[in-house]
């Protein structure tokens, strides 16, 4: 068994019933290669209670187990807490909820018997012409979101659980499409210093246990134009030797592999293990991946002693973290406050919304969703007393009756897609005009970041609830219903 599969974490997705058993079956096979953990996408938290216990316990060593976890671990996992994103905690400027939303994320998290949180995301919103960061973002000022993130960090790994801040040298800058290549950020070496690393450095300075790279270019960083994830200039000089960092660093396994020449994924870890990462995320082949790094070490493409230390390092984060128990585990006030942060962030961008009446309609705008992805809205009104009609066009009433336009735009509009934006905009201006001359008042709900207000048009009432996550969904509901006629 060799100790390269150790640098290797899986990923594995629950099915659409929240059930791992595919997903186990395939952790036991990698589990007999001698992987070094899973990130885990999906699951009912009792299954995946059972499930991180089961292959712990298989293992012949420690395994990281990690998922995305930016908006709370509801966000991937059912029957846990969903939260507000990252940007709306930075708009409510309140230390203190970050600092919980972090801890609840944590305790809920090791309780599962997940020990690595993917987040948070420190990457600055930094051009108007750039990849919209979007919801993950702190925002734009370097040293406040390297505050926030430190304050997010620390809460996190206080509670025994490893963060994540991503995407390393950052990724504010990157512009949205790059024909299938790695994105260039054509920012000086200066620019970068002064901005785009301080939240990096503040994330280093709290003790952050890893960090992932970016799969863009910085020329002005490293000449040679390799991408982050491949650039020893970038993270054996800068982040190793200049910034002093010296815990676990991640890539993406599938971005790194559509920046490598023929898209062969035994070259991309080899490469990316040689430029200065530890683990590799989401192998799709894991005996060939394996198979590459041995031979690697055996052609001295990987040096054997900056190997050991990748092992090293995983093995000793893996060792860090809290084992699953029920110190401290969250509470149903726990829950509840959760639910309240969710409904502080959802709020009025302009306008005066018009009073509910009982019988509701529902207009949705959205990227092809099925129906059930806004179960969280439809419920939540429908619990709050009201009956509610989704509608694919407004249908004449009596003067002045109000029409909930549910607007969900989508990653592609979300990410600065100008195409997608545009087109988001003209079909809410068209259903906004189909209300009028139907004798309704449409009042839209945003279910993105509120810098897509400008798809709405300026006279229509705008209500912001920062994502389509069920929580944000149920928090929306809870104020539109608070203001019934």
């Amino acid at each position: 068994m060799s100790t390269t599969a150790e640098l290797l974490v899986v990923a594995l997705r629950a099915d659409a019933g929240g059930r791992l058993t595919a997903a186990r079956e395939q952790a036991l096979a990698a589990i007999a290669h001698g992987v070094g953990g899973f990130v885990l996408f999906g699951g009912d938290q009792d299954a995946v209670r059972a499930f991180t216990k089961e292959v712990q316990q298989r293992s012949r060593t420690p395994l990281l187990i990690g998922a995305d976890l930016e908006r709370g671990a509801g966000q991937q996992f059912t029957g846990a807490a969903g939260l507000p994103p990252l940007a709306a905690l930075a708009w409510l400027g309140d230390a203190e909820a970050l600092r919980r939303a972090s801890r609840l994320t944590a305790r809920e998290a090791r309780t599962m018997g997940v020990n690595w949180d993917l987040a948070p995301v420190v990457d600055l919103e930094l051009a108007d012409d750039a990849a919209v960061v979007g919801t993950r973002s702190l925002g734009a000022d370097p040293a406040v979101v390297g505050r926030m993130a430190a304050e997010w960090i620390t809460a996190c790994q206080a509670e025994g659980v490893l963060a994540c801040a991503k995407h390393f040298p950052g990724l504010g800058r990157a512009p949205l499409d790059a024909d299938g290549q790695a994105p260039v950020v054509r920012a000086d070496r200066d620019a970068m210093h002064a901005t785009d690393l301080v939240p990096f450095r503040a994330a280093i300075d709290a003790g952050v246990a890893s960090m992932m790279t970016a799969h863009a270019a910085y020329p002005a960083l490293d000449p040679s134009g390799m991408p982050a994830m491949f650039s020893r200039e970038l993270l054996q000089w800068l982040l190793r030797q200049q910034m002093r960092y010296d815990n676990l660093v991640v890539a993406h396994l599938p971005t790194a592999v559509r920046g490598t020449p023929g898209g062969d994924e035994g070259e991309a870890a080899v490469r990316a293990l040689a430029a200065g990462c530890d683990v590799l995320l989401a192998p799709n082949d894991v005996p060939a991946v394996i198979a590459a790094l041995e031979r690697a070490l055996a052609e001295r493409r990987l040096d054997p002693e900056r190997t050991r230390q990748s092992v090293r390092r995983r093995l000793k984060w893996a060792q860090w973290a809290a084992p699953p128990n029920d110190w401290r585990r969250p509470t149903a006030s726990d829950a509840a406050w959760g639910a309240q942060l969710c409904d502080r962030v959802v709020h009025l961008v302009r306008g005066a919304p018009p009073a509910l009446p009982q019988v509701v309609e529902v207009l949705y705008v959205d990227c092809g969703a099925e129906a059930s992805a806004y179960d969280g809205f439809v419920d939540t009104l429908r619990t709050a007393g009201h009956e509610v009609r989704p509608v694919d066009e407004p249908s004449p009433a009596d003067a002045g009756a109000p029409l909930v336009v549910a607007l969900f735009p989508g990653d592609d509009a979300e990410h600065g897609d100008a195409d997608a934006q545009a087109d988001v905009a003209s079909r809410v201006a068209a259903v906004c005009a189909s209300a009028s001359q139907a004798g309704r008042l449409p009042i839209v709900a945003l279910f993105a970041h509120p810098s897509l207000a400008s798809a709405v048009p300026d006279e229509v009432p705008l209500l912001c609830a920062w994502t389509g996550d069920v929580a944000m969904q149920r928090a929306a509901a809870r104020w539109l219903a608070a203001r019934r006629g």
